[in-house]
């Protein structure tokens, strides 16, 4: 019998860009900050990246519907709109529709930077059919797991906040996709992850965002870079036999997609695939800059 090769690691990273859409667009960026478009609204957001200097005229800036205002070192703050706060309004990416929510954490409910990897999932999960069953882990609103739902797949989502569980709900329901088979399941992600494996349970493929850092639903704390190694060889081994990938995403100054990508090919010896890596990054509308935003690796069955 001959065993599977391990993973074959991508020698150079790849930059993943999002040049935005109908309902998104990264309008103009530098100083520091981000100027974008969210459907109907402008909004101003920090981005400590944005070194340069902005392109367009301080007035295009001062015109937006929101800003926000960060407080202390992490990403909570406050938002100052420029007329009453706004409620909910609805989005799309393509055909899945969801809700744009101004949350105390500056993003607005979903990452525009994610849509690259909507895209891949799109079209992988399209190309398999059948039916596979994707396991979201700190799937927050539940943006890719709908796209995974559309696309044909039978998807277990998890995420500590209850909250962002029933926003995800909420969001399926905008988009049509309540009846698809979505699981939505407020749980601490290793716990699950562990109790899954004792069921004996397997994937075709999973998905996973964590946070820097967290808090579970009953006060497990998470940090990305003491947890993550375990919380992926556990998920390792809940991958079927046949599955197609294994995708991470991660947002911290101190790690790397090649450290992501080296921590895959631990995980995922005799495997055999391919483990590409790298950044994603919005673009301008204009097309003259972009900004990395977070690191991702992601493990094909085929190479």
């Amino acid at each position: 019998m001959i065993r599977p090769a391990n993973p074959l690691v991508a020698a150079q990273p790849t930059v993943l860009r999002t040049a935005g859409w109908a309902e998104y667009a990264l309008i103009d960026s530098g100083g520091g900050r981000k100027l974008e478009r969210f459907g109907p609204y402008r909004v101003v957001r920090p981005e400590p990246q944005c070194l340069w200097r902005p392109s367009l005229d301080a007035r295009d800036w001062a015109g937006a519907d929101a800003v926000f205002d960060p407080e202390g070192e992490d990403d909570a703050g406050r938002w100052r709109f420029a007329g009453q706060a706004a409620p909910p309004f609805p989005l799309a990416w393509r055909k899945v529709k969801f809700w744009g929510r101004f949350t105390p954490f500056r993003h607005l409910a979903f990452f525009p930077e994610q849509a690259a990897n909507w895209d891949w999932l799109d079209t992988t999960l399209r190309a398999l059919g059948n039916q596979p069953k994707i396991l979201n882990l700190f799937g927050y609103t539940g943006v890719a797991t709908l796209v995974c739902a559309d696309a044909g797949a039978a998807v277990t989502h998890v995420d500590a906040s209850k909250r962002a569980v029933g926003w995800g709900k909420e969001n399926a329901e905008l988009a049509g996709l309540a009846d698809r088979p979505i699981r939505w399941l407020t749980e601490d992600a290793r716990k699950w992850v562990a109790r899954e494996a004792r069921r004996g349970a397997t994937y075709d493929g999973i998905v996973l965002d964590p946070p820097k850092f967290g808090r579970g639903p009953g006060g497990e704390v998470w940090r990305l870079l003491d947890d993550l190694p375990e919380l992926i060889a556990a998920c390792a081994a809940l991958l079927s036999p046949d599955a197609s990938f294994l995708l991470l995403n991660a947002y911290a100054e101190r790690i790397s997609g090649l450290a992501l990508a080296g921590l895959l090919a631990e995980a995922l010896v005799g495997r055999g695939g391919a483990i590409d890596w790298g950044e994603l990054a919005l673009t301008e509308a204009s097309g003259a800059r972009g900004v990395g935003v977070s690191f991702f690796a992601r493990w094909s069955a085929a190479r």
